[in-house]
């Protein structure tokens, strides 16, 4: 077993629910209600139904719910089926370091092991914060999407901690199901390169889905290899140029939990597109797009590249390409004085208008923004009009930002917004207050009732 194998393996099997600070507690159930709410607005969407059809045609005797039905399928494709819901709109959490992504992607894990074994809220919660745990301390090490890897390489490994605790795994069990989600599963950055397919919606629920495999062939005894990180022809010496990833400490009695670090999203995309939102919105009432002459961006490197490091960000066709894209979502946002899952349907996407404002957008990398990113993200918008004018908004820390988090009212709204295409006022309250009382749930059943479209 190498070091950082057995770090992980024995930090998994120790972690316990007593461990956990009343704010850790708080905030793992502040992401509960936000990644319900984009499960349930992700619900419609047509990767979603493909999944949960997929996964309805499979029984098992240790039947999984499927989030928005009273169907069951195998634990593995109701997790990848909750997944798609989860990740289908772009609105659920992020964590950046040098590298991040999105760790509530890994929720569906621990809930779909949770349903099967009848697990108690406090035994959820406390896989909730160590799939975290996990995630974003390998995460803090390397930014694998500069290495040509998909973040599903690290989110795999966090989710089959949280299966492996939701099952009971001992240590020697807990490394195995480490191993064996991280050998056989590592997934390209081409993903969410060019123009962006269904799949980058639903990457992370297949990386959920082989974690929940990984737990289960360790629990019957299944073996992996022994240095999956760092042995020869590990992770880190083929997919990582050698970086080590052995994490220096993992949160508890002295050590904050990652989870308190993560970002809630106000608008349904990308995470560095949330900046320039909130600035495009701020100054639309103050102005007539038509007399727009000229929208400067100066914002930091990832968010000058990822969001518009391809000729697709300037002009998508797709949804999954428009909520990634700077240029689109902020002449949306002109265009509409709001973003919202509406925003990406393809009559908006086409709008003649959309393409007109994009043409007088220009994103430069500001050194000292980039500096300091990940702690700040900076973005400072200028606007220059026909009549003479000069618009100018700036932020370091977006709405959602944990230095400007939405308040646990904003978050329920949030979760209506966003679920009120598909259940009623009644059952949203319903949900929400099984949510915020998620401790003390005996199991999971009343809140999968309460979610039935």
């Amino acid at each position: 077993m190498d070091k950082t194998t057995e770090i992980l393996s024995k930090y998994a099997c120790e972690l316990t629910y007593d461990q956990l600070p009343p704010e850790v507690v708080q905030q793992v159930k502040r992401t509960l209600v936000d990644t319900f709410g984009c499960a349930m607005g992700g619900y419609l969407s047509e990767p979603a139904k493909i999944a949960r059809r997929m996964a309805s045609e499979i029984s098992s005797t240790s039947p999984s719910r499927i989030i928005g039905t009273e169907d069951y399928s195998s634990m593995d494709l109701a997790g990848f089926a909750n997944g798609v819901m989860v990740r289908y709109l772009d609105c659920n959490d992020s964590y950046f370091s040098p590298g991040g992504g999105h760790p509530s992607d890994m929720i569906p894990a621990a809930l779909a092991v949770a349903d099967t074994l009848h697990s108690t809220g406090k035994e959820l919660i406390t896989a909730i914060v160590l799939a975290y745990e996990v995630f974003c301390r390998l995460s803090d090490k390397v930014e694998v999407s500069h290495l040509g890897w998909d973040q599903g390489c690290f989110s795999v490994i966090g989710a089959a901690c949280a299966a492996g605790k939701m099952m009971g795994l001992n240590k020697i069990q807990m490394a195995n199901a480490i191993s064996l989600s991280l050998a056989p599963n590592l997934p390209l950055r081409v993903t969410r390169t060019g123009e962006l397919s269904m799949w980058k919606g639903c990457a992370t629920a297949s990386a959920t889905r082989a974690a929940i495999f990984a737990a289960q062939l360790a629990s019957d005894g299944m073996t992996g290899p022994g240095e999956p990180f760092d042995g020869p022809s590990g992770l880190c010496q083929l997919a990582l140029a050698g970086q080590s990833i052995t994490p220096d400490v993992m949160g508890g009695v002295n050590e904050p939990f990652r989870i308190i670090n993560t970002t809630v999203k106000n608008y349904p995309s990308q995470i560095h597109t949330q900046a320039p939102i909130g600035l495009a919105l701020e100054l639309q009432p103050k102005l007539n797009i038509a007399d727009i002459k000229s929208i400067t961006i100066h914002t930091y490197s990832n968010a000058v590249s990822t969001p518009s490091d391809a000729p697709e960000k300037w002009a998508p066709k797709t949804r999954e390409s428009a909520d990634h894209s700077i240029p689109f979502t902020v002449a949306a946002a002109f265009r509409d004085g709001q973003v919202t899952p509406n925003t990406f349907i393809d009559a908006s996407i086409s709008d003649t208008t959309i393409a007109k404002i994009i043409e007088k957008i220009t994103l430069k990398e500001d050194p000292s923004f980039t500096a300091r990113y990940s702690d700040e993200y900076n973005c400072h918008m200028e606007i220059t009009t026909h009549s003479g004018e000069s618009l100018i908004a700036k932020t370091s820390f977006p709405k959602g930002h944990k230095n400007n988090p939405l308040d646990d009212g904003e978050l329920d709204e949030k979760f209506c917004k966003l679920a009120m295409p598909t259940l009623t006022e009644e059952q949203c309250k319903q949900a929400l207050a099984l949510l915020w009382d998620s401790e003390n749930l005996p199991n999971l059943d009343e809140l999968f009732d309460s979610l039935v479209v």
